[in-house]
């Protein structure tokens, strides 16, 4: 029986304090429906006592005032004690959100790890200041730290998007209100343990698990300087909205419904092995997932049969197990959505191709079949709609202008894949493509790059001297005439 986990205190500037409330949270395992642990649920009072001294920490700390090289040791520390304790990370997060073991070893706890060192690596080459000729003078542009940020992150990658907003934000000398998801706020205990040893200021870092009603009474509260959030489309629209009364600067990571393009002369083996990673990843709950492949019809047939036989072979199961490569939904609503729609693309016409209902093996937890639905027409809702769960549409198309047609047709740009025999023209496909990131004959997210959405999948960007800039105000200084001359 696993060890029930409670947590009495909430981490507010870097101490241990008692909540303000008498809420708590209740995190049920997705696999055995049984509690496995609480946490204060963190009030609105919590949150402005969190602003206060992140706003004290930022006007008048030692934090943003700090050298770069500082900076960077505390959060090299960060990463370095993620890397001690990156089973302990894994297993807390597969615990609470089903994720499988073996892909929360790589993706929730040394992918973090890999965030803050692809940050640390931007932030040394930064150009914090530079001198230009102006039109009328010279002028100094400077980047200088946004102020108070606050994160708001989703349950199903927590330290990875945790990582994403911190380190750019601890770096460049902001300080973080970071809120954790309610259905995933265990492992955020383990990360604040390692700040307050890595040797963060007082002030710099506070952790609030809370529900949207405090997550929005955050996002719209008037000391907060910057919002980064990531989540569905509904939510990113209420936060920009919440935020634009105070005008706060907002950046979204939101949805996707990417579309995986085989071409005509694609190795199948190789797209196959490439896609269906990439396809049901962390059980399909993943923004970039590849959830729509498009198939030529010339070879529909044999793709749909191989794509199928890798669905059914999926192992499904206890995300503790090693083994498992696809556990069970987050929570009973998603296991519920992702039914839902199954029952929505059969009554459209679509054909079930694999899975399509729960593991009969499994008799309690929030599973389904890894699903492939074929015959699927780009109008139908499975392939409009973020399902958010382990449900992949095939379509057919015709010739390379429908299949470029079809992937640009939804209401999403985050991610895509084409997969060819000629990377030349894999390339020319992928800059036609409007997403935010594409990948040819591969499926990965590099941190040294931007990553975001183009449409509803987003604003700005994360990763890359892009994202690092998206936690700086730019500064314009005027300089007299003839400044700097000779030197």
């Amino acid at each position: 029986m696993t060890e029930l986990v409670e947590h009495g205190q909430l981490f507010i500037g870097g101490e241990w304090t008692d909540p303000l409330g008498t809420d708590r949270i209740r995190i049920v395992s997705p696999h055995t429906e049984q509690v496995i642990g609480s946490v204060p649920h963190a009030s609105k009072a919590d949150v402005d006592r969190a602003v206060e001294v992140a706003r004290q920490a930022f006007d008048s700390g030692p934090w943003p005032r700090m050298s770069l090289d500082e900076r960077i040791a505390v959060v090299s520390r960060i990463k370095d004690a993620i890397a001690v304790r990156h089973e302990e990370i894994a297993r807390s997060i597969s615990s609470q959100n089903g994720s499988p073991y073996s892909w929360s070893i790589l993706a929730q706890a040394l992918g973090p790890m890999m965030v803050y060192d692809a940050a640390i690596t931007v932030a040394r080459g930064f150009p914090y200041e530079e001198h230009r000729q102006g039109v009328l003078g010279p002028i100094l542009v400077r980047r200088e730290p946004v102020g108070v940020v606050a994160a708001v992150i989703p349950w199903n990658v927590p330290q990875f998007v945790a990582a994403a907003k911190l380190a750019p934000a601890l770096l460049t000398g902001s300080t973080v209100i970071l809120k954790p998801s309610p259905e995933a706020p265990l492992d955020s205990y383990i990360l604040a343990d390692i700040a307050r040893e890595a040797g963060l200021p007082p002030g710099v870092l506070s952790i609030l698990p809370a529900d949207r009603e405090v997550s929005e009474y955050l996002v719209g509260h008037p000391g907060v300087d910057k919002v980064a959030f990531t989540g569905s489309v509904a939510a990113g629209r209420r936060v920009m909205e919440v935020a634009a009364r105070n005008l706060t600067r907002v950046t979204l990571e939101l949805g996707g419904k990417s579309a995986a393009v085989i071409l005509p002369d694609a190795d199948l083996d190789t797209a196959v092995a490439g896609i269906v990673p990439a396809a049901w990843m962390n059980n399909g709950q993943a923004c970039v997932a590849q959830t729509r492949v498009l198939a030529p019809r010339s070879r529909y047939e044999e793709v749909a049969e191989a794509l199928a036989a890798a669905a059914g072979a999926l192992v499904v199961g206890d995300p503790l197990d090693p083994a498992t490569q696809l556990g069970p939904l987050v929570a009973a609503r998603q296991r519920q959505r992702s039914l839902d729609y199954i029952r929505i693309g059969q009554e459209e016409g679509a054909k079930v191709l694999a899975g399509g209902g729960r593991p009969a093996a499994m008799e309690t937890g929030w599973y389904v079949e890894p699903t492939l639905f074929g015959d699927v027409d780009n109008s139908m809702r499975i392939a409009r709609e973020e399902i958010f769960g382990p449900v992949v549409c095939l379509i057919p198309y015709g010739d390379e202008a429908e299949a470029l047609r079809v992937a640009d047709d939804s209401e999403f740009g985050l991610s895509g894949s084409v997969w060819t025999g000629d990377v030349e023209h894999g390339i020319d496909f992928a800059r036609r493509v409007r997403t935010g990131t594409f990948n040819v004959n591969t499926f990965s997210l590099d941190m040294l790059g931007p990553f975001g959405g183009y449409k509803n999948s987003g604003v700005g960007r994360e990763f890359g001297p892009e994202g690092l800039s998206e936690y700086l105000e730019h500064k314009m200084i005027h300089l007299p005439a003839g400044y700097g001359a000779g030197a």
